[in-house]
């Protein structure tokens, strides 16, 4: 029985993520490079260890720039895409549906406190939360599934008595590996990634009520 949903953040309950793919794409072009999806996707639901896109043109194709530079140049052009961005479609409801099932709400996510607290201000969606477990918390962040085991014990529930909510391949792989039932809702940016963990798609959460999602 499903006792509480534990959400990823990004690309999930908010898309930052394709902002930052198309601000990174238009900034690299500037430079005649172009970043592929593939190559960019290796930092979506993780850290920046695997792939990091601010020292990319330096370290890969000896461009000189001034990294500082072009790291705040890159973080004000998200700023201003994320300004009139807001909850994915049917987040707002699931968590509502939610609450009123008595389930309890966590949050796993690989970004650190304060950009999650940034954005649960914003939107005005903190009280729904039991707990937040982020990349201040843990050691290892995705696609290891740390952050989802620490998650389970802050809610006081076993592996299978949780689901995950994903956007993901690193995201899914971790929820999957700490053993729970994941629901992945893809964005404009990983709906055109691989999957290689099991996994339900749902391509429409607002066409889903809490029950219909429980019934998967």
């Amino acid at each position: 029985m499903i006792k509480a949903l534990i959400f990823d953040f990004d690309g999930t309950i908010i898309d930052t993520e394709t902002a930052w793919y198309n601000v990174f794409k238009d900034a690299y072009a500037q430079y005649g490079v172009e970043l592929s999806l593939a190559t960019y996707a290796k930092c979506l639901g993780t850290n920046l260890q695997t792939f990091n896109p601010y020292t990319y043109l330096v370290t890969h194709h000896h461009i000189q720039l001034d990294v500082e530079a072009f790291q705040t140049s890159i973080q004000q052009r998200h700023a201003q895409w994320m300004e009139t961005e807001t909850l994915r479609p049917g987040i707002l409801t699931l968590l509502q549906q939610a609450k009123e099932a008595g389930l309890k709400i966590g949050l796993a996510s690989s970004s650190s406190r304060q950009w999650i607290d940034v954005y649960m201000d914003r939107l005005g969606i903190r009280h729904y939360f039991d707990c937040f477990c982020s990349a201040d918390t843990v050691t290892n962040v995705k696609p290891d599934p740390e952050l989802y085991l620490q998650a389970l014990e802050q809610l006081g529930i076993e592996a299978d008595e949780a689901m995950a909510i994903e956007d993901s391949p690193n995201g899914a792989q971790a929820a999957v590996a700490a053993g729970l039932y994941t629901v992945v809702i893809p964005n404009e940016i990983t709906k055109q990634l691989p999957f290689n963990t099991k996994h339900h798609t749902v391509t429409a959460l607002e066409q889903y009520t809490i029950h219909d999602l429980l019934a998967t």
